[in-house]
């Protein structure tokens, strides 16, 4: 295989570098002397041009955020390990020239393949020996999630250094306070007639609710980066949703059952309003597409199949002991199909729980996160929808670009020193062990 800095090599020069004096680089006001130097970061988008390379080791690229004033050695990596998958962040210089910065890298492995995830580490281990030399000392691992502790000791062995244990409530903040604050273009709504509008980075970003959707959900009410507290949740989150479809389809992964519920059509399993009305329920502010009830036309034409199949004379005794499917007759429903309807079943019922959450507590900003919403477009419109519906658009809805990697960062940043920020927004940033630490993820 090749050597990981060739790879991220190959990575890099397919993705256009934005000029200094761009509309990014402007937005970015009044940076400060930090460590990690974050003035002049944008994210690296795909060159639409180029089909992404396939990769060897198990990992999903999601795109880099460029540090291009950022020339230092950065000694270590951070992983959070949740129940369904692993995200590692790293820094890498660009491979040119070190006077033209770095990136910090994305990446995700499933965690059924840990030991992909891990032997990666590992490369980057003797990657950073062979570049820095002896003196260098030992790359540090920084760790959260759950994972952090199921696999402690298989790390520990693999990667032969101490693996540094970080809360996850803590990193989960950390990470998403840094991505409001330092990095534009980073955070967006959702709106049908521009689907991506971006908000700019700001200071002033507490109260929020940070809904964290894993194979759970959480439910994160943070009143500053000092005061933080779990409020909720729910256990039908993607590994619901992961679960249910791998039984119900034909898909192995959960990027498969999104691009089936792409092309799916929910109005054949779902029951919607205008099955029952006819037409728009207008008074209470209902479409005739609304959802009336989740998969609530399966069992109408299950009963359809099988009293056809009684009108025909019913099945043989000899059809019934081949295993045979008892009601051919009966309209098949596609696999697409029922993508898409479980996908809606999920994603409004995170919606409308955070909604009821928001109200509770009075919180006007909901951010949703986590490796479930993975920039997909109908699920990141349900969500939005959901919230702009119950609270009569009082309420925003936003999502991240890197809305999976916010405990990797938080754990990559508790490696910096204080005051580091552009705009020192981690200043004094304390060590807050939440009443309630676990996270469904």
């Amino acid at each position: 295989m090749a050597s990981l800095a060739s790879a991220a090599a190959t990575r890099q020069r397919r993705r256009p570098i934005e000029q200094k004096g761009s509309t990014i680089d402007q937005t970015i006001l009044s940076p400060g002397t930090v460590s990690i130097n974050v003035q002049g970061a944008f994210i690296v988008d795909e060159d639409p041009s180029r089909p992404p390379t396939p990769t060897e080791d198990g990992a999903q690229h999601d795109t880099d955020i460029r540090l291009p004033n950022h020339k230092a050695v950065v000694s270590h990596v951070a992983l959070d390990i949740g129940g369904s998958l692993a995200k590692l962040v790293y820094f890498s210089q660009e491979p040119d020239s070190k006077e033209l910065g770095g990136r910090l890298n994305f990446l995700k492995f499933e965690t059924d393949n840990i030991d992909q995830c891990l032997g990666f580490v590992k490369r980057l281990q003797d990657e950073y020996h062979a570049q820095n030399g002896s003196k260098s000392g030992n790359m540090s691992i920084m760790a959260t999630g759950g994972g952090a502790y199921k696999f402690y000791n298989e790390m520990k062995k693999v990667l032969g250094v101490e693996i540094l244990r970080e809360d996850e409530m803590d990193c989960l903040i950390m990470g998403l306070d840094f991505f409001i604050t330092e990095i534009p273009r980073e955070v967006f709504t959702y709106r049908d007639a521009d689907p991506m509008p971006f908000e700019e980075a700001r200071a002033d970003i507490y109260p929020y609710l940070l809904v964290n959707i894993g194979s759970g959900v959480s439910m994160i009410k943070v009143s500053d980066r000092r005061k933080f507290e779990r409020i909720g949740g729910t256990s039908l989150g993607g590994g619901t949703l992961w679960g249910l479809l791998s039984l119900l389809t034909g898909a192995r992964t959960f990027d498969d059952m999104l691009k089936m519920a792409e092309v799916g059509d929910n109005g054949t399993v779902d029951m919607l309003v205008g099955d029952i009305y006819g037409t728009d329920y207008g008074k209470i502010g209902l479409k005739s597409t609304t959802i009336a009830s989740s998969f609530g036309k399966v069992f109408k034409m299950k009963r359809q199949g099988e009293n056809q199949a009684e009108d025909h004379g019913g099945l043989s005794q000899d059809t019934v002991e081949d295993g045979n499917n008892a009601f051919d007759s009966q309209p098949a429903f596609k696999p697409e199909d029922i993508s898409r309807s479980l996908l809606y079943a999920v994603s409004n019922n995170i919606g409308q729980i955070a909604y009821l959450q928001s109200e509770k507590h009075n919180l006007e900003h909901i951010y949703f996160g986590g490796s479930f919403i993975r920039g997909h477009r109908q699920t990141i419109q349900t969500l939005s929808y959901a919230i702009n519906f119950w609270s009569k658009g009082e309420k925003k809805a936003y999502f991240l670009r890197h809305e999976g990697y916010l405990g990797s960062v938080g754990a990559f940043l508790k490696r910096q020193p204080r005051n580091w920020g552009r705009r020192n927004s981690f200043e004094e940033y304390p060590v807050v062990r939440p009443t309630i630490q676990h996270r469904e993820d």
